[in-house]
């Protein structure tokens, strides 16, 4: 098994408070909660680092399907098997499909505003906040799109329902986290969301999940997105 710390490769663990860390890669100072068993720490930076490089994949993207292009996101050097950038990566991921089924937006606009709300998410919002960030990220993708704002009144409203719904799917399930399948679970709930009240029709397809063997905490058959034979 593999992708825990991305120094060493030792589990990592959750402490109960925030401590001052010094990044591993880049040694900025900064508190966390979060560290690897033998003390290493990498901040939210060093670890998407190569991020952007999910833009210029968007901006030439054809596929209405987000989950096809949410996977070759993941395919990509910088994406590992948990991590902050998923909050990034839902977002984009409906924005581009959005678009290329007739969403009527300013596609590198909306990746731009995608990549400044997704970062300011960190990682272990799922387990700190009680909202995973990919979850959070499909409600900063109808925010987008419908123009939200704190004043806003029905956008206002849509934001917070897609999130809510994203985030009921991803508690149904129930931990621990896989940054893959609450990806997964908010792109399909966000799908049917935008063509009940957008009317736009993005494609949907049956997913089935390949990064089981990176997952340290898989859990197997409960997840619905296992293999058959998993």
């Amino acid at each position: 098994m593999n992708d825990e710390c991305l120094i060493c490769g030792s589990p990592l663990e959750y402490l109960e408070a925030d401590q001052p860390m010094e990044c591993a890669v880049c040694h900025r100072k900064e508190n966390s909660k979060t560290r690897c068993v033998r003390g290493h720490y990498v901040c939210g930076a060093c670890h998407t680092a190569g991020m952007d490089a999910i833009v210029g994949l968007c901006l030439g993207e054809t596929s209405k399907d987000p989950v096809l292009i949410l996977e070759k996101m993941m395919a990509l050097p910088f994406c590992h098997m948990h991590g902050p950038e998923h909050h990034v990566m839902v977002g984009a991921a409906l924005l581009t499909a959005y678009r290329n089924a007739g969403g009527e937006i300013d596609l590198e606009k909306a990746l731009s505003e995608m990549m400044n709300r997704g970062k300011n998410v960190p990682g272990g919002a799922c387990g700190f906040w009680g909202a995973c960030g990919a979850g959070i990220s499909s409600g900063m993708f109808v925010s987008i799109i419908s123009g939200s704002t704190p004043l806003t009144v029905e956008p206002f409203a849509l934001s917070h329902k897609m999130t809510a719904k994203s985030l009921g799917a991803i508690g149904e399930i129930g931990g621990p986290r896989c940054c893959k399948r609450d990806s997964y679970l908010s792109i399909l709930e966000a799908v049917d969301f935008v063509k009940e009240y957008f009317g736009v029709e993005m494609e949907k397809q049956e997913v089935v999940c390949t990064h089981s063997a990176k997952n340290n905490q898989c859990i197997g058959n409960r997840c619905p997105f296992a293999k058959s034979d998993h």
